[in-house]
Formats: C-alpha cells, structure tokens, sequence
C-alpha cells in the first residue's frame, strides 16, 4: 500500500458510514451549496427575487446568453430554489415567469460540519 492509499483508509476508518436517508440529504444539501457558490446561479436567483421574469427578460438583464439562462433556471428549478410562478401567452406562445423560492441563505462551518440554512422569500405571494 502507498502512504496515499494508507491515509485514505484511516480517514476512512474513522468517520462513521452514513445511511442512505444521510447519504440523499449530504447530496441535495451539497448540490445546493454548489448551485449556490456558482456565480451565474446566484445572478439568475437575485434577478427573479422580487419579481417573477421569463428567461429572455433575465439573459437580456443579465447579459448572458438565454442558453446559459434556460440551463440555469433547469437546474434551480430542479433543487427546487425557484418555482414557476405563473405562465404568460405571447404570441400564442406559453411563456414561463419564473421566482426564486428563496430570499435568504446562509452556510455555516461548526464542528467540522457545513450547514445550509435557506429562507423564504418574503416577496412570494401565497
């Protein structure tokens, strides 16, 4: 064995083997985090806070492309940080506006452990 491999093992030994529900909470805890800390993520979620917007409306904001915007928007939706909110009909065309679920997040560092803590957005009508 290499000292790498030998290291490995001892970290290994010594954490506790999480079950699955703490396994499925460590990832979608830890997706949110990493959508969270990506840059044009953030941009999307403080652009649709306050008022609810179509992704063309949000790239032409933001100056970034729609492709860019529809993926980010897929993958906020998917951790369930943003929420269609209503459709509009333009052109005949059914159009998403989309609002970010969340006002407030904060990342906390204690004992070794990451906390996520997400709040509501207050600016939500429900």
């Amino acid at each position: 064995m290499t000292p790498n491999n030998i290291k490995k093992s001892i970290v290994r030994e010594a954490l506790p083997k999480p079950n699955i529900l703490q396994l499925s909470e460590y990832d979608i805890t830890q997706k949110i985090m990493d959508s969270l800390t990506n840059a044009c993520h953030r941009s999307v979620l403080f652009s649709i806070t306050k008022d609810s917007k179509d992704a063309p409306k949000i790239a032409e904001e933001l100056n970034i492309s729609l492709s860019a915007v529809y993926k980010t928007l897929v993958k906020l939706e998917e951790l369930t940080l943003v929420e269609i909110e209503k459709f509009n009909f333009v052109e005949g065309k059914k159009v998403k506006l989309y609002k970010s679920r969340i006002g407030r997040a904060e990342i906390t560092f204690d004992n070794n452990d990451a906390t996520l803590h997400l709040y509501p957005n207050s600016s939500n009508k429900k």
